[in-house]
């Protein structure tokens, strides 16, 4: 049955018209939804290990964050080439707002993850307070935007998922 939103929406159902099912895919699952647990995580394992070197002055905490951010960097730039060219090459990803909503999230994201880790690649642990920690904070405010962007395209859109004619 048919959406009737899109029947009485002629732009909708253009959009409508195009598939979204993933070129960029092992087995017919998408690789960019499966990459993009690892930076989320490593994100969030940041901000938590800069919480402890604050809380505790413990430099383990300093190291774990670099590593963590620099990770979360380098595997959010694979998820996001992979998630580029989903965008580039599949109109039905391409029509649609919240894809480029999601994209420009993740981008700034990655911006802000790189600044971190430059950051801390070359300095000593003096630059994790106050700097640092609020880079990490952002950082994890841009997975939240990103993320919510991303679900909605999947959710409510249905980019990437495969339809089984056999129920």
């Amino acid at each position: 049955m048919a959406n009737p939103v899109e029947e009485n929406n002629p732009v909708l159902s253009q959009v409508a018209e195009k598939g979204t099912q993933s070129l960029v895919a092992v087995a017919g699952h998408p690789i960019h939804a499966m990459m993009v647990a690892f930076p989320i995580a490593l994100t969030m394992a940041t901000l938590g290990s800069d919480v402890f070197f604050w809380w505790s002055g413990d430099p383990f905490w300093a190291r774990a964050s670099l590593w963590a951010c620099g990770a979360a960097f380098w595997l959010g730039v694979a998820a996001g080439l992979a998630g580029t060219a989903e965008l580039l090459f599949v109109p039905g990803i391409r029509n649609r707002a919240a894809s480029w909503t999601h994209a420009v999230a993740a981008m700034m994201l990655l911006s802000i993850l790189g600044m971190n880790w430059g950051l801390r690649l070359y300095a000593d642990e003096s630059v994790i307070l106050p700097l640092g920690i609020a880079l990490s904070g952002l950082s994890a405010v841009f997975v939240g935007i990103a993320g919510w962007h991303g679900g909605k395209l999947v959710f409510d859109h249905g980019i990437g998922l495969m339809i089984s004619s056999n129920g």
